[in-house]
Parts: C-alpha cells; structure tokens; sequence
C-alpha cells in the first residue's frame, strides 16, 4: 500500500502521507491555506469555502479533499484571491462585526484573514442584522453578532463535549446558532471547560472577566499574520521536502 503520494501546490512539488487531506499535506509542507470553520480537533466539512482551491482545474474546498498522487493544485492565484476576498467581505456585511470594540481584536480569525487578504473595507453594502446576545451563562458570553456560522462550536460540542449544546436552525439568510434550551446559555449543559467554549474563531463565544486581557502588541495577530505558524515549518527545513518545479 502507497504510504507517500505526491501533489503540487502553485509550482511546488510535495510529499504527501496517503489518506491526508490538501489542507493537511499544505500544513505539513509549509504552505499556509487560508481557513476559518477548519479545526483540528473537529472533523472537516467545508462550510465555510474559504479554503477553496483549484485541483486540476476544478474548485474543491481543501479541508475536505484527499491528496491524490499526481494532483496540480492552485492556491495562491488571483482569481482563488479574489474569490476569498469576497466570501470574507459577505462574512462581515452579514453579521455586526465592530473590530474596534471587540474583545476577540487581535486574536480573531476572521479579522486575521481580511488582513492576510488585504481588505481594510467591504466591498458589500452592510446588512445590519437584528441578533440576540446571550450573557445568562455565569461563565460565557455568546453573542451571534460576530457568528460566522462555521460550525465550531457545533462539531466541539457533540464531538468532544458530548453534549450537542448549539446547533443551527434555519436555512439561507435565515440560518442561525441556536442553543439547547429555549430559556438561554445559563440551561444548557455548557461548561466554562468545555472545547466548545474555545473553539469559536471569532467573538462570538467569550469567556468571561478576562477581556481585553492581553494588551495591544503582544496578542497573537499583533506580531505576526495568521498562517506564519504554518509558513516558518518550511522556512526551518530549508525546503527539504519541498522542490520547487518552476
């Protein structure tokens, strides 16, 4: 059985373990893929598209599609670029997202992105929805201002939780997270430890009594941008693994 297939990422030539996900051989290699409702320690399913690319010409979400041997992939082109940029501009005209003033600056995903992509401003009318905040928990704040609908929170719950605490209703425009109980946060089952409460890219799930904990400067997207984690493993191998074919 293959236990190494190969594919190539924008001219890149780069081993890949058999059963691997593009996003996971990408990880490995170096090369940073843009994500929000990807997780780890959840099992993938490609809601959000962000990680969109191109294999062989085709569009497929990366965080789902196994690595294949011989694979051509696009990543950073800018028809993939603009096509980011437009579902992150749509993820902050749909919601009521005030960077300035939320706890998450600095350490949100979402913002983190639309710096890497380069949007300072949307290129969509805002839409200004009416949405519920949620602060009967004694120990967390949800507030669905900021969701992005990526499903985090859903998959940690059921996944690691065991709990099955938010889940979504609706469909389209319509779609929301929802919680297990019709009388708020504070009659669910959450815990202030639960992965559920950590897992959310964005501001909607908050902790609280610690906002606005770290100072300016020193917060994670503050030294760095986001994906830099991924790009130094192949600046420290020298791109050992990695034979550029262009």
């Amino acid at each position: 059985m293959q236990q190494t297939v190969h594919i190539t990422i924008d001219g890149v030539n780069i081993p890949a373990r058999a059963g691997s996900t593009i996003l996971e051989a990408a990880d490995d290699a170096g090369i940073y893929i843009p994500r929000l409702c990807y997780h780890r320690s959840v099992t993938p399913h490609g809601s959000c598209r962000v990680c969109t690319v191109l294999v062989n010409g085709r569009p497929q979400a990366a965080c789902t599609q196994p690595a294949a041997d011989g694979m051509v992939i696009e990543n950073n082109t800018p028809v993939i670029l603009k096509h980011r940029r437009a579902i992150i501009d749509m993820l902050f005209v749909e919601g009521n997202h005030f960077c300035m003033f939320c706890e998450k600056s600095g350490r949100c995903e979402l913002q983190a992105v639309a710096y890497r992509l380069g949007i300072l401003a949307a290129q969509f009318p805002y839409q200004y929805p009416s949405r519920q905040v949620d602060a009967s928990h004694p120990d967390i704040f949800l507030d669905t201002n900021r969701c992005i609908l990526c499903g985090r929170c859903v998959q940690a719950s059921m996944q690691r939780d065991s709990k099955g605490v938010f889940g979504f209703t609706g469909r389209s425009i319509w779609k929301s997270l929802t919680v297990s109980s019709g009388e708020g946060l504070s009659k669910t089952e959450l815990s202030g430890t639960d992965a559920a409460a950590d897992i959310c890219p964005v501001g909607a799930i908050i902790r609280k009594r610690i906002g606005f904990d770290v100072p300016i400067g020193s917060r994670p997207y503050d030294k760095a941008p986001i994906g830099s984690e991924i790009e130094t493993r192949r600046a420290a191998t020298g791109d050992e693994k990695c034979q550029s074919q262009k």
